[in-house]
């Protein structure tokens, strides 16, 4: 049957699945949109950013204290409903983010949460460990958004490498469940702690 261009890109705008793949399910569905939604939700096609614009208000509350009990984390992940806050896969992306966390130690969740101070101040040191180079002042910039990018890839979670898969971000691994569950996945915050960091030390007596 003929499928109107209307129709795979209503299907494309909501799945966020690319348009071979939607035009499959659509001829799989006979043309029928809701139909072949349901079959891109079953083959893994629907894509989390087509979710994101969804209130995340169900999730789950995670502790997890490092063996040897030097390090802890608390961690708040968000989802839907609270039938997907309870599945199989959620439930195993809570305890991985929280573990990843108590490795890692993030600064922040996203880089959009990165004060413009802490900005300014990373880039100024960018810029002086550039311009020691030597290099020509063309150059300087890109070095600087290179360390930049490294910056962000190091302080933010979502930006972080798994450090059970290296060949993906947590950004990735929360998507991945998001397509996988059919909702909208988000971490909302966490909290760190490692015995005595914070602690002042006192001054060594004076004789």
């Amino acid at each position: 049957m003929e499928i109107s261009a209307q129709v795979v890109k209503e299907l494309r705008e909501r799945s966020g699945a690319g348009m071979m793949d939607c035009k499959a399910a659509l001829g799989e569905a006979a043309g029928d949109l809701e139909k072949a939604y349901e079959l891109l939700r079953k083959k893994d096609k629907v894509k989390a950013a087509s979710k994101a614009g969804r209130i995340a208000s169900e999730g789950l509350v995670h502790a997890y204290i490092h063996p040897g009990g030097r390090v802890g984390v608390i961690v708040e992940v968000n989802c839907e409903t609270d039938f997907a806050a309870n599945s199989d896969p959620f439930k195993q992306l809570v305890k991985d983010v929280a573990m990843h966390i108590a490795a890692s130690d993030p600064r922040f969740i996203l880089r959009e949460e990165v004060t413009p101070e802490i900005l300014a101040k990373e880039r100024d040191v960018y810029q002086e460990q550039a311009r020691s180079t030597g290099k020509p002042e063309a150059a300087l910039e890109k070095i600087v958004e290179g360390k930049m990018s490294k910056f962000y890839a190091e302080a933010c979670l979502y930006e972080q490498t798994f450090v059970k898969d290296a060949t993906i971000t947590i950004k990735d691994l929360v998507e991945q469940v998001s397509a996988r569950i059919g909702e909208n996945v988000r971490i909302r915050r966490f909290a760190r702690y490692k015995l005595g960091e914070g602690v002042e030390k006192p001054a060594p007596a004076v004789a």
